[in-house]
């Protein structure tokens, strides 16, 4: 029903958005760890997203119902080069005493974390409005 539409997207993009704060927060978690469970350090992730469209839309129908939110695709590794830290002291250091570090940048997650947290509210306002006008479509109707 197109009435309902909405409350999807928003649904959507809360479910979305809950998805890239749940990874920002494991690359926070795991930013000094610099041996996994494979033996390397760990490699911050990012979560992908694309528009979710109904499959009327690539049949070539054109009925207005063809938006359907946001999908997460995955979660892929972030390709940026690891850090490498002077700490001969470390037990994960090599012989010329370097340690190869995660390159997770907590200022950054921070930025993406207060991004991910405004859309969220984002979402959640827009589900309410759409509470409120169904409730006010309902008092008219009485």
């Amino acid at each position: 029903m197109n009435a309902f539409r909405s409350l999807r997207i928003s649904a959507s993009g809360l479910a979305a958005e809950r998805l890239r704060m749940d990874t920002i927060t494991s690359n926070m978690v795991n930013a000094t760890t610099t041996r996994g469970d494979d033996g390397k350090p760990y490699v911050r992730k990012v979560a992908v997203f694309q528009t979710n469209l109904d499959d009327a839309m690539s049949k070539g129908k054109e009925n207005g119902n063809t938006l359907l939110g946001v999908k997460a695709v995955g979660i892929e590794e972030d390709k940026s080069p690891l850090r490498r830290v002077y700490d001969p002291t470390h037990p994960d250091s090599d012989a010329e005493g370097y340690v190869t570090m995660p390159n997770v940048n907590i200022l950054n997650e921070m930025a993406d974390m207060i991004a991910a947290t405004r859309a969220y509210e984002a979402n959640v306002d827009t589900l309410n409005a759409n509470k409120q006008m169904f409730s006010k479509a309902l008092e008219i109707g009485r």
